[in-house]
């Protein structure tokens, strides 16, 4: 593994080369740093470069989770510039990018139905009565007067 290629959470890495990197100046406060250095990130992962990482069905997975955080192209788009360094910044990108991709590649478990036991239902039941039974009691009764 080179120092460029991007370890995920689950040990697979994806190779350098499945990346696109381009680096821009970053907008917000900074003062005369700002306007001279380029250290916003744009870091984008090519998914079908990346294919004999993922597998199809990975693939497929991620482009439905992922799907608005692709480009036009079908690569999933990370852009960092909240700090001051570029190396801090492209650290930033790779971190996001590995946690939303974890988070896209988490398979649900499938919900089994279960009946309500016998007693739930026969405490709600009884729990209706009795609120039922006390609004009752509240009405006024036009033989009281």
């Amino acid at each position: 593994m080179s120092r460029s290629d991007l370890p995920l959470k689950d040990g697979r890495v994806v190779p350098k080369d499945c990346f696109v990197v381009s680096f821009s100046r970053s907008g917000g406060a900074g003062g005369q740093h700002v306007n001279k250095t380029e250290t916003k990130v744009d870091l984008r992962l090519d998914l079908e470069a990346a294919r004999d990482v993922f597998g199809a069905r990975d693939l497929a997975r991620l482009r439905a989770a992922l799907g608005n955080r692709l480009d036009a192209d079908g690569r999933l788009v990370a852009v960092c510039s909240e700090h001051k360094s570029q190396f801090q910044n492209y650290r930033a990108a790779q971190e996001r990018m590995v946690e939303w991709i974890a988070r896209a590649l988490v398979r649900q478990k499938r919900r089994i139905a279960t009946k309500p036991t016998r007693g739930s239902q026969r405490r709600r039941l009884d729990a209706k009565k009795r609120r039922g039974d006390l609004k009752k009691s509240r009405r006024s009764r036009p033989d009281a007067d």
